[in-house]
């Protein structure tokens, strides 16, 4: 019996445009925390970096915006309370549940993340031109909300 024939794309799909790229920045990412001093830092804590607010946040709301289990992130937290990156303590709106906060060291590790997208931002924009860069990440922004849009439907 011989398998049928998928069409196959004329180059390579959108999606893996983007996840290629997605995968890029956050090694970059972790590549670069290490050289700023923070070499237990690794990927999957992008997760973290990327859904906890400033003042803080419940591990299972993090989980929902992650797309991730609460299982999943909460070792993750755990980690990063192990390196000494996040804190937890009761959350003062529900006695019962625990807030993430940053710790004085995850303060500084996040601070050197955002120095280290602006550097990106800027190095991008030097490299495409500004023009094409914001025509890029205008692009980016208005597929995800016409991905949202048709969800609606």
């Amino acid at each position: 019996m011989s398998s049928p024939e998928l069409p196959r794309p004329d180059r390579k799909p959108f999606i893996a445009l983007v996840d290629r790229a997605n995968r890029a920045l956050q090694v970059d990412m972790v590549r670069e925390m290490s050289r700023r001093g923070f070499p237990k830092a690794k990927q999957a804590h992008n997760a973290v970096f990327a859904t906890l607010r400033w003042e803080g946040s419940r591990s299972a709301d993090m989980a929902t915006r992650a797309g991730m289990t609460r299982q999943s992130m909460g070792e993750l937290v755990r980690e990063m309370v192990a390196l000494g990156i996040l804190e937890m303590r009761p959350d003062p709106q529900d006695g019962r549940a625990k807030l993430v906060t940053y710790s004085e060291l995850g303060q500084k590790v996040v601070a050197d993340g955002f120095l280290r997208l602006r550097e990106l931002e800027d190095r991008f924009a030097e490299e495409f031109g500004p023009e094409e860069y914001a025509v890029a990440r205008d692009v980016l922004a208005r597929v995800a909300d016409v991905l949202d849009r048709w969800a609606d439907e």
